[in-house]
């Protein structure tokens, strides 16, 4: 049995050790400390945005980020339905109600088109949304200049969900600093990571600054605890915040190597009819976090599911593109408003899409390894 080849493992820098030292030699282990500071304004410092907030998680920031406009039962917040469950669980956490929208092809983002609608619809009924979830999948930034100003044509604020584009750009413009708040996740298999941990940004200090409060357990300015309103354990640890510390020195070595990977695997297989890889939008630039591509399979005569499992059983982890959380039965009833009529982008891309490994640390010859096990089952010499 080959070795087993993950999707994305986290990949140490050898720095982050001097951070945890520092952190053991001052007794600094709990929540809040010098390395939370200096990784926040390290992060904040690098994307070009006022603020920022490390929180326990990418899921805490979108959670605090809801809480911070005021989504409470009975509002709605739209949402990218091509995306991970935790960009809309915090939605739940509030008592809102998610209304889903379908991607595009240039960018398997948000469709403006969709978002449009689903605008339209609401201004009519008279019940706008309190706030637009949107994701940038896989790096990819979504169309923001059209999505900023559809948003701002309704006065409705925008959270970017960064949690996998870390390192990309819009237009020359960090990703996560085009809503009012970007949220960015550094989970195990992310672009950097701090084994868990998000961070919330801002060019809003005041609020950022009631994020922060809010993510402390809300506990008054008071001699001893006192709590006016509900708050959460949501602040990151000073040993986790050394850790991304390290890791952010080399995120432009680690984007340089995903993008490496994916021109790699984009010249071993983007000349078999029928595999399309995902695309990268004219001005953007994407950190690559991971390779996707699309089997059509009138055209090569396998189905995407038969490639994921004879990949599995070379031992090579790969998997389908995000399951769209309209199809999801927790969301079961949920509103969803298509790419166009009768045509629904999202669920083309989940029956026909794949995510090959892609980690920052992953050698030519397991990239061959995957390469071969593809063309060997889609017939072509390898």
């Amino acid at each position: 049995m080959n070795k087993k080849m993950h999707l994305s493992p986290p990949h140490l820098s050898g720095n982050e050790l001097k951070y945890i030292q520092e952190a053991l030699d001052t007794n600094w282990i709990a929540p809040l400390g010098p390395n939370v500071d200096a990784f926040e304004n390290e992060l904040a410092r690098y994307i070009g945005a006022n603020e920022a907030v490390a929180l326990s998680s990418g899921t805490a920031a979108i959670h605090l980020a809801l809480s911070l406009l005021g989504v409470n039962k009975g509002d709605t917040v739209f949402c990218s339905t091509l995306t991970f469950v935790a960009s809309a669980n915090p939605i739940l956490y509030q008592g809102a109600e998610p209304v889903f929208v379908d991607s595009e092809p240039e960018t398997w983002n948000m469709s403006p088109e969709a978002l449009e609608k689903a605008f339209k619809e609401a201004a009519l009924a008279g019940k706008l949304p309190k706030a637009v979830i949107v994701v940038n999948l896989y790096g990819q930034s979504a169309k923001m200049d059209e999505i900023l100003s559809i948003c701002n044509g309704y006065d409705v604020p925008i959270i970017e969900d960064a949690a996998e584009s870390l390192g990309s750009s819009y237009k020359g413009k960090p990703s996560g600093t085009f809503g009012k708040f970007g949220v960015f996740s550094f989970n195990g298999n992310k672009i950097i990571t701090t084994s868990g941990g998000g961070m919330l940004v801002s060019d809003d200090v005041d609020t950022l600054k009631k994020a922060r409060f809010l993510a402390t357990q809300s506990r008054d300015p008071a001699p001893h605890y006192q709590h006016s309103e509900i708050g959460f354990n949501y602040r990151m640890s000073n040993i986790l915040a050394g850790i991304g510390r390290a890791q952010l020195e080399v995120l432009e070595e680690r984007v340089n190597a995903r993008r490496f990977t994916f021109s790699q695997y984009y010249e071993e297989l983007s000349y078999i009819s029928g595999i399309h890889f995902m695309p990268e939008l004219e001005n953007t630039m994407s950190n690559r976090w991971l390779t996707t591509l699309t089997v059509d399979e009138k055209e090569t005569g396998i189905s995407s599911n038969v490639l994921l499992q004879s990949l599995a059983e070379e031992n090579i982890e790969a998997r389908p593109v995000w399951k769209p959380l309209h199809l999801q039965p927790l969301f079961e009833g949920a509103k969803y408003y298509p790419h166009k009529d009768h045509h629904s982008v999202s669920e083309q891309l989940f029956t026909t899409g794949i995510c090959l490994p892609s980690g920052s640390n992953l050698s030519e010859e397991e990239l061959m390894r995957v390469v071969d096990c593809l063309k060997h089952e889609l017939k072509l010499k390898v």
